[in-house]
């Protein structure tokens, strides 16, 4: 949070409403500050932990672990504040709502920490393709197994859930619960010397577990071949925003939208906080839609950036009919940075915020709202030779040690005639005679 300053934040006009219950809403500021690139150290989790009741002792945050969150596919945390009233008005409080969602590789998280180097398995582990002409005992095509691997929570994150959290003050069968989404034949044994409870809510395929207290709680999930799979819910839009050109001065972004939908109108307002050194032509910006020549933009709330001091905000109210695609671009300029404000992977590129979908309809009536993020943009910049003053401390040090030497053995050094060298000077005899008469001089003889 402290890496967020006034060129990353911006005031939404249409992006974001706000929740929950609010009496006077004239008193009320909405910032939203992003940060797209940030520095991963397990410690991030620390405060997160320390706002929960029971601060990752027990409940499901036992399962986090700083190593197992970031070395995920993707992780993201998230604090959702709101103040909440009753039907009168009178007693209000304010509702504080932690989520981590996290995306695993079960294998690569089935690892051993000590070991972690992935290694093949043996022949006699892995399915072969007998059809293939090369296949043979010491050869072979291996195929897809068709079943679901063998896990526990244990496994995936390193630790079991620690029991429920004594301290919750939840009620009602929602509380202390530990939910999966799995198919209605996924095999799930429980592994616990508590009591426990096992209960299906609102379908078949989320089972809810009533968490022990003081007893560890894990999840066995067999190897099974499954024939159905789950229905997960089609989202609303599909978004994909990508970097066009080339050249160190000048460059495209091209957002593509589509709607999978084959009856319903999406509208939904398009936000991006772009960084000031990412400067857009705003006359360059163009909405196409592959069904109709109408112009989707129905508002546009625009605020430039301000070098150093704030990035650019950009608000588009759209429409997309059913079944159709939308693509918008503009280009935009790469400002100079000055040398000090390069990071230190300067040639990686710089990072740019993710672009938010919120949609307006048709709405769930949850009072939430749907929002949709893409992914961040990376944005080479001209960057300097920052090993250039290396090569030229290198350089000068090496022709002033070169010049120096030279001079001073000029200064110093006395030439002498190879005539003017007596004959025996440089024999044995010479020699001898040279440390005579040196010893001569030491002892005043």
């Amino acid at each position: 949070m402290n890496f967020i300053d006034a060129t990353k934040t911006i005031r939404p006009v249409m992006s974001f409403a706000p929740e929950g219950h609010h009496g006077n809403t004239s008193n009320l500021h909405l910032l939203h500050g992003t940060l797209p690139h940030e520095v991963v150290c397990t410690e991030n989790l620390t405060p997160f932990l320390k706002l929960l009741p029971c601060k990752g002792k027990a409940g499901v945050s036992s399962l986090l672990d700083g190593h197992k969150l970031f070395d995920a596919s993707f992780q993201t945390m998230a604090i959702d504040v709101r103040p909440v009233c009753d039907a009168t008005g009178d007693n209000c409080s304010v509702e504080m709502e932690q989520s981590v969602d996290m995306v695993l590789d079960i294998a690569r998280s089935k690892r051993p920490q000590d070991n972690p180097i992935p290694r093949p398995l043996p022949i006699d582990q892995i399915e072969c393709d007998t059809s293939k002409g090369y296949n043979g005992h010491d050869t072979c095509y291996p195929l897809n197994k068709g079943t679901e691997p063998a896990w526990t929570l244990e496994e995936v994150f390193g630790r079991p859930l620690r029991g429920a959290c004594p301290l919750a003050e939840e009620t009602g069968d929602a509380a202390n619960s530990f939910c999966i989404n799995a198919p209605p034949e996924r095999t799930i044994e429980v592994k616990t010397t508590g009591k426990f409870e096992e209960a299906k809510l609102a379908s078949d395929t989320l089972r809810c577990y009533k968490l022990p207290v003081g007893a560890s709680f894990d999840l066995v999930l067999p190897e099974q071949r499954m024939t159905t799979g789950l229905v997960l819910p089609n989202p609303p839009l599909f978004a994909a925003r990508t970097i066009n050109g080339h050249g160190q001065e000048r460059g495209s972004t091209q957002s593509v939208i589509r709607s999978p939908s084959t009856t319903d109108t999406v509208e939904f307002v398009y936000l991006e906080s772009l960084p000031w050194f990412m400067k857009p032509y705003l006359h360059t910006l163009r909405a196409r839609l592959d069904t109709t020549s109408d112009s989707p933009i129905k508002e546009t709330y625009y605020r430039p950036a301000i070098d150093r001091k704030r990035g650019t905000h950009l608000e588009l109210r759209m429409l997309i009919p059913p079944n159709s695609t939308l693509t918008l671009t503009y280009d935009f300029e790469k400002a100079i940075l000055r040398y000090t404000e390069y990071p230190p992977d300067a040639n990686r590129g710089f990072d740019a915020a993710p672009a938010i979908i919120r949609v307006l309809s048709p709405n769930k009536g949850d009072g939430k709202g749907v929002y949709i993020r893409t992914t961040s943009l990376l944005l080479p910049l001209p960057t300097p030779d920052f090993s250039m003053p290396y090569n030229v401390i290198i350089l000068t040090s090496t022709v002033m040690a070169l010049g120096f030497g030279n001079i001073f053995n000029l200064l110093v050094r006395r030439f002498v005639g190879v005539d003017e060298v007596p004959a025996g000077a440089g024999g044995i005899k010479g020699i001898l005679m040279g440390k005579v008469n040196r010893l001569k001089g030491i002892f005043g003889r």
